[in-house]
């Protein structure tokens, strides 16, 4: 079981750097956003658009990759190609469809969305969804082979490229243009300002699919298997609706927001002003990402081995513990982190702390969520999701019109928590883990107590108050060392360790 919980710990690491630097570096460039575009309205343009890109790829992909995972893990699976050759001809197909739809109906979608004057918009977020959504199953195929440097260096490829591009169009044009006009005036339009952020991310895809096409061709040479398929569309059927649930929990304020106001320059103002602070909770984000890729391979290989539900059950302690101790330090240092965006969005960091709680409750949502996986039972994810998604949806349009972007914060906190305590209360009946409940409340009740004593007190000096923050968290850093995290546990800290002190106090002969 050790080494079980050890590799999920390094693969979530590995998975986690594309992950984590991804997310990093696309954080780092929201000062270049903010202040690049001429406001903060054209920044609600995008924090809009990718609102819908997250629920659309959700449905491109309708649960193939967990219904991936599941099949070709299988003791009975003497074919695990077929099963991915399967996967890739369906998600092929539908993605291919969804394309051609949009760009049929281009005009059409621009009004609808608010973008009439861009359609071209739409078009580049229908050919990157599609492209994203074909390319989750070679991806899917990398993590199945245990190819985490391979998928963390394609991944990285793609932010790299993405970031280049973006510094290129925004920053590096407009320069050339002001020098040179005659160098890039036959490519480049002044003041297109918000399309370049999509013209670069529909370039990064493009080499996503190229550098895949190694990984897909032993799929495409494959047989699909048609009774596999409809095994893997009944089985991941309840997935879909659990994640356009989920997704839509995440994504509905950016895609809902413009609606609820009649003042459409307002709306994406203050859309923007959120999504710029969102960005800033990321870090909880990209934790849970990282975990997710690593967990669903782990859960579904370890359901074969007798000790399953206590290494769940220590895995959701460790991520309770390590998602507390991320909170406090992004609270803590929140004096630094508010200067990645303009003072014009400060009246935004407020969401932080409760967008955070949020994505933690949806981070130990997901973990419980191994008992209906692992049992067949998806359409339980369903109905929790469903619940979230509405209540979601309840408190956006009734309390965004009166109270604005923090409405739709405290909307993503109240469900996510809501889908935690249905899961872990029907999952208790159905396939009951002993999870450390007494050690979840210890910590969650000395992370509350070192909040209020490192945010409450009012300390003028910056460099006194970041001093006094940070005595807090190596309080709580200590406390998890001391108490579940030994060091002489730790395998190859704990061999040093003992060598030394064998040296140290061994008697030379």
């Amino acid at each position: 079981m050790a080494e079980g919980i050890g590799r999920l710990a390094k693969d979530t690491a590995v998975y986690g750097l594309s992950s984590i630097i991804g997310r990093l570096l696309n954080w780092m460039m929201v000062p270049l956003y903010v202040r690049v575009l001429e406001n903060t309205g054209e920044y609600g343009i995008v924090t809009n658009l990718y609102g819908w890109t997250a629920l659309l790829l959700v449905i491109l992909t309708y649960g193939m990759e967990t219904g991936f995972f599941r099949f070709v893990n299988k003791r009975e699976e003497s074919e695990p190609m077929r099963v991915y050759s399967t996967a890739l001809y369906s998600i092929a197909f539908t993605s291919t469809l969804f394309l051609t739809a949009c760009l049929l109906f281009l005009q059409p979608l621009g009004r609808v969305t608010g973008n009439a004057a861009h359609p071209e918009y739409i078009g580049m977020i229908a050919g990157i969804v599609a492209v994203d959504a074909f390319c989750c199953i070679p991806f899917a195929y990398l993590r199945y082979r245990g190819k985490a440097l391979r998928f963390t260096a394609i991944k990285l490829l793609n932010i790299g490229l993405t970031i280049f591009l973006n510094m290129f169009f925004l920053l590096i044009c407009p320069w050339l243009h002001r020098l040179h006009p005659a160098w890039v005036e036959w490519f480049y339009r002044p003041g297109y300002g918000v399309g370049y952020i999509f013209v670069s991310n529909a370039f990064a895809s493009a080499m996503v699919f190229f550098l895949l096409l190694p990984d897909m061709l032993p799929g495409l040479r494959a047989k699909m298997d048609w009774l596999r398929l409809k095994q893997l569309l009944t089985y991941s059927f309840p997935i879909l609706l659990l994640g356009i649930a989920g997704i839509f929990n995440q994504s509905a304020d950016k895609i809902l927001f413009p609606f609820l106001f009649e003042d459409k320059a307002y709306a994406t103002a203050q859309l923007g002003i959120y999504g710029a602070c969102f960005k800033i909770a990321v870090v909880m984000v990209m934790f849970i990402q990282a975990f997710r890729y690593a967990y669903e391979p782990f859960i579904f290989s370890k359901n074969r081995e007798q000790d399953n539900r206590q290494a769940y059950a220590r895995v959701m302690k460790y991520f309770v513990i390590f998602s507390l101790a991320l909170f406090l330090g992004v609270m803590f240092y929140i004096d630094l982190l508010k200067h990645f965006v303009g003072p014009e969005y400060y009246p935004g960091l407020g969401i932080v702390p409760v967008v955070m709680l949020g994505e933690l409750f949806y981070g130990i949502y997901f973990n419980l969520s191994v008992w209906y996986k692992l049992t067949d039972r998806t359409v339980w994810g369903a109905r929790f999701s469903a619940i979230g998604c509405l209540v979601t949806v309840a408190i956006i349009i009734f309390f965004v019109p009166r109270y604005g972007f923090m409405a739709c914060a405290w909307a993503s906190f109240v469900s996510n928590l809501l889908m935690m305590a249905l899961s872990y209360f029907t999952g208790q009946k159905k396939y009951p883990i002993a999870y450390d409940l007494r050690s979840a409340g210890l910590y969650g009740v000395l992370a509350a107590g070192l909040y209020v004593a490192g945010m409450c007190p009012s300390i003028g000096n910056l460099c006194l108050r970041l001093s006094y923050r940070t005595v807090l968290w190596l309080l709580l850093a200590g406390f998890i060392v001391k108490k579940d995290l030994p060091l002489q546990e730790i395998p190859c800290l704990g061999s040093g360790l003992r060598r030394m002190k064998k040296k140290l106090f061994s008697t030379n002969k």
